[in-house]
């Protein structure tokens, strides 16, 4: 049997992802205006590196200049509607707006004595400058990643203008034209702020990281080592996604692209040996956002957490994230493994796996990813640690023809980096535009108090509101954007009640990431649809059940922060891990209705309330807990045979 059998063509995935992700949407350009775009991003990524290697320009250079390459950019490669998308040619109106990003771009390297000279005062000039780069940042975002943020952009550029207008404690002095066109373009508190900041160092570089991976075929590599470490186990195919996305999003930036990618290989596969197209469609794409909360990469949001909690370092953030990380995989394993049992799925055949001797032979394709974690281990820079990487990536890649980039293959490397940069670059541009509005205005505090009030104080009450308002805030915006809006309106609230800031950091995190599996705007589950054939709307539900570990560690983590690794003894944390997995084992058995065979009704009942009594980090709840896991475990194993054809026995 073929394991590619029924898996979508590199066309047929490009399609589907310029369908629901907006970042793959780009024009094939050839001619005069393709060797323009190309030699752009080729510059772009060259740039990059100068900086990376001798140092980077001033914030307001650095920055500028930055923004200027993506959004030229932006607007050659990226369409201002979908439908134009076949056609190759560039209109005539975007490249009037690439020379005016270009223009906008280079003000602040031309312009730099003049405007320090005057800060604080604005000509007519400066005025409609910043102004075109606020609008170009826009309508840069809103053709990469989508409306959602772009509006939401815009509502809070409306609400700066228009604060005294406002109803109730949100109320502010407002700001005139002038001012915000200040803030936003001439200070480092909006497009140039944190967000854009990071974006052109960290986030760049990683990004190129990750291209120099996929030229070494490790995307592919990640599929095969999946299946000959989960093929052969109950439901294999299932595992196989689990664990293949797990590695995808370690180098991964987008939930929808992992989905797509990944899933091309894992869904046909598991449609194959009998699971139904939602459940197969639902596991990828739980699987494949789950990626973005994998270290080391973390969808880029890791990079971010650094400068926006401060006082912290990256390794801290990446060990940190471990744990829950783990835990939730686990968490799809565990329901995956009993479904695959419930419906009497085998695993693949010895025909059917890879020859496991190959990929012991490959297996020097993940010492890039070793190498970038004891780099920053030893404590060196982020930077440095990812220039490191790609170094390593290429010489490693030479080992063997088939993994060898040569010249040609580093090019493409640089130019495909860039590529990928340029929605990253808008959206945190626009990310940015946010966090100046709430900084200025004071929105963060206004908010925070707003929702403690309506809490009561109740840190129960005020967590599920932030999970909620993270969820919706989240819903269709890219992972970098989406960590920045969430940890700038969401988080100061959890910090409020003094949880640790990481935690309060990660818990927003987490629920930003899931709104992507979590309907009506889930776009990693109707991509995953899309590539099963299953309804959207269903397979997103199923996404949601079976990543019902996200729904509950950032709970965990923040009523015990010790699962972050935050001031515990490796004896409590082995304790906290134990007990965690065994709820999620009665939490998986009880929503699926199978454990070692069907269970009873009430069984499911007790399934669930044993699952959360052992997740809640508390002494007598563990106890009560661990009681009902071996209870149940005690009536699932003698009443094994009895259950046999019994019609008590449900799924209901």
């Amino acid at each position: 049997m073929n394991l590619n059998e029924g898996t979508l063509s590199e066309n047929e995935q490009q399609e589907l992802l310029e369908k629901y992700d907006p970042e793959a949407g780009t024009r094939k350009l050839k001619g005069v205006i393709g060797w323009i775009v190309f030699l752009g991003l080729l510059s772009f990524s060259l740039f990059q590196l100068y900086t990376g290697i001798y140092g980077q320009l001033t914030a307001q250079l650095q920055r500028s200049i930055h923004l200027g390459f993506a959004l030229a950019l932006v607007f050659l490669l990226f369409p201002a509607r979908k439908k134009n998308l076949g056609k190759n040619k560039v209109a005539w109106y975007d490249i009037l707006l690439a020379i005016i990003a270009i223009v906008v771009g280079a003000y602040w390297p031309l312009m730099i004595d003049e405007l320090v000279m005057r800060i604080g005062r604005l000509t007519d000039l400066d005025f409609y400058i910043g102004l075109a780069g606020i609008l170009l940042v826009l309508e840069a975002t809103r053709r990469t990643v989508g409306l959602p943020i772009t509006i939401i952009a815009m509502i809070f550029l409306g609400y700066a203008l228009y604060g005294p207008y406002m109803p109730g404690f949100i109320a502010h002095r407002g700001l005139d034209m002038t001012r915000l066109v200040q803030t936003m373009f001439y200070t480092t508190e909006g497009i140039f702020g944190t967000p854009l900041g990071v974006s052109s160092t960290f986030i760049f570089l990683f990004l190129l990281f990750g291209s120099f991976l996929v030229k070494t075929g490790v995307g592919q590599y990640f599929n095969d080592l999946a299946v000959a470490f989960a093929g052969r186990s109950v439901g294999g195919p299932a595992k196989v996604a689990i664990f293949s996305s797990a590695l995808q999003g370690t180098i991964s930036g987008s939930s929808v692209a992992n989905v797509v990618t990944s899933g091309a290989f894992t869904i046909p596969m598991m449609k194959r040996l009998g699971y139904k197209k939602e459940f197969a469609g639902a596991v990828e794409a739980a699987s494949s956002t789950g990626g973005q909360l994998m270290p080391p990469i973390m969808g880029a949001a890791a990079f971010l957490m650094v400068e926006f909690i401060g006082g912290i370092t990256y390794w801290e953030i990446a060990k940190a994230a471990a744990i829950p990380a783990i835990l939730y995989f686990t968490g799809i394993w565990i329901m995956t493994h009993f479904e695959a049992k419930k419906l009497g799925l085998r695993g693949l055949t010895k025909d059917e796996m890879p020859d496991k001797k190959e990929i012991i032979k490959d297996l020097y394709l993940l010492l890039p990813i070793v190498a970038v974690l004891i780099l920053l281990m030893t404590g060196m820079s982020v930077m440095r640690s990812a220039l490191w990487s790609i170094l390593i990536t290429v010489v490693l890649s030479g080992l063997k023809k088939k993994t060898r980039m040569g010249f040609k293959g580093i090019i493409e490397a640089l130019v495909d980096g860039a590529r990928t940069a340029l929605p990253v670059a808008a959206a945190t541009a626009a990310a940015g535009m946010i966090v100046g509005v709430v900084t200025k205005t004071g929105l963060g505090l206004k908010l925070a108090n707003g929702l403690l009030d309506l809490a009561g104080g109740e840190i129960l009450l005020v967590l599920f509101f932030t999970m909620i308002a993270s969820l919706i805030l989240g819903m269709g915006s890219p992972t970098t954007a989406n960590y920045v809006i969430t940890s700038t309106i969401a988080a100061p609230a959890i910090i409020l009640l003094g949880v640790p800031d990481l935690s309060a950091h990660l818990f927003v995190f987490y629920f930003g990431i899931i709104a992507d599996i979590t309907p009506p705007v889930a776009l990693a589950a109707f991509a995953a649809a899309a590539v099963s054939g299953g309804e959207p709307i269903k397979t997103g539900i199923d996404s949601s059940k079976l990543a019902i570990a996200a729904f509950i560690i950032p709970y965990m983590f923040v009523f015990s922060p010790e699962l972050l690794m935050i001031d515990t003894t490796w004896t409590y944390l082995i304790w906290m891990i134990f007990t965690a997995v065994a709820g999620m084992t009665l939490i998986g058995a009880g929503i699926i209705g199978y454990w070692i065979r069907k269970l009873y009704w009430y069984e499911r009942i007790f399934g669930m309330i044993g699952g959360l009594l052992l997740i809640y980090p508390e002494g007598i709840s563990d106890m009560v807990g661990l009681g009902l896991f071996i209870l149940l475990f005690a009536l699932q194993f003698t009443k094994k045979k009895h259950d046999k054809g019994n019609p008590l026995a449900t799924n209901a």
